[in-house]
């Protein structure tokens, strides 16, 4: 997801890259129309745009002709190591919960051109995958992709053998592809549904991950917000709107107000945000929990009077915010902090 401009590490032109050459396409038909090298790939320094990326897979579908399945042998590759500081901020989380929370916060650090939207109900938390920004002839491939790099990264995670409860693909059943799916979900996806989508089985979000190490969990989470700042080459809309309710956290101004500050309509507002791969939304929970760090950290305020200065009405509503960010308490981040202060704290 994200704007075409947002950079990219290489990581991922470069497994497509090599995923067709060992089909038999040459590396320079893969990056026709890139301007990319396979030499500038093997450069971890080297900045890759989303639509660079898009170009590298819209010429191994036309090559290839698009198989069934070939998504879903590019998603298996993508391990939580070639995300880089993602990955790490991912397996150092508390819980599954609050990794599938940072991942979908800092979203645009990793390859997907996909919009995940959460939906928990009954026994489930399902992600939502929405491939309509992209080009209707390689929808399939990035559904395909980014729901076998999903399960790759949840067996990761675990550290264990383990299966998403439930895959569902909006498009028709593949004719002599099916078993392929199965094989690599280990459960038949549902085809034809009313959403392409992933479930987690409810009763295993809130288990400790085995890698877990909440301050590490925090100083990734830290490095993924300023990595995301430095990638973003658009507008800079985002940092506008953080601005604007930088100067009030104690009384969030309103979509509108946030609006009619920065001279937009609440609509065209909207807009571009999710051009940017984010929301009003979204960027008033990135303020209060930047906000709630430092107020946390620096020990002079009790929680109950960072939740009021952070503009909640009640201290359980910032308790449960801060869970969903952290994995743990606002009280529980404080003694770890205490127990490992970071340097310029005590």
């Amino acid at each position: 997801m994200g704007s075409e401009s947002v950079l990219r590490a290489p990581a991922s032109a470069l497994l497509l890259t090599r995923l067709g050459m060992e089909r038999g396409v040459p590396a320079a038909e893969s990056l026709r129309g890139t301007g990319l090298r396979m030499a500038d790939l093997a450069n971890p320094d080297q900045p890759v745009t989303a639509a660079q990326e898009m170009t590298v897979i819209a010429n191994l579908v036309r090559t290839l002709g698009d198989p069934p399945g070939l998504g879903l042998d590019a998603g298996l590759r993508y391990h939580l190591t070639t995300y880089g500081i993602w990955g790490f901020a991912l397996i150092s989380s508390p819980t599954l919960r609050s990794a599938i929370s940072v991942g979908l916060r800092y979203l645009d650090l990793t390859y997907s051109f996909c919009r995940m939207t959460p939906v928990e109900a009954g026994d489930e938390l399902t992600l939502v995958l929405d491939a309509s920004a992209a080009p209707e002839e390689l929808r399939r491939f990035l559904l395909e992709r980014d729901a076998a790099a999903i399960h790759t990264i949840q067996r990761e995670l675990l550290a264990a053998p383990s299966r998403l409860h439930r895959v569902s693909f909006a498009f028709a059943p593949p004719a002599g592809g099916l078993a392929r799916y199965t094989e690599v979900f280990g459960l038949r996806p549902e085809f034809g549904a009313a959403a392409d989508s992933v479930s987690f089985d409810r009763a295993s979000l809130d288990s400790p991950l085995p890698q877990a190490e909440p301050l590490t969990a925090s100083l990734a989470e830290a490095q993924c917000r300023r990595l995301l700042e430095q990638r973003r080459t658009r507008t800079g809309l985002p940092n506008r709107v953080r601005e604007v309710l930088l100067g009030r956290p104690q009384a969030p101004p309103t979509v509108v107000e946030v609006a009619s500050r920065l001279h937009l309509s609440p609509r065209t507002l909207r807009r571009r945000l999710s051009e940017e791969g984010t929301s009003y939304r979204c960027l008033l929970d990135e303020v209060r929990e930047e906000l709630a760090d430092e107020l946390l950290d620096a020990g002079r305020l009790t929680v109950e009077e960072v939740a009021y200065r952070l503009g909640y009405a009640e201290t359980s509503s910032f308790t449960h915010a801060f869970r969903r960010w952290k994995g743990v308490s606002p009280r529980a981040h404080r003694r770890a902090v205490r127990a490992h202060p970071r340097p310029g704290h005590r």
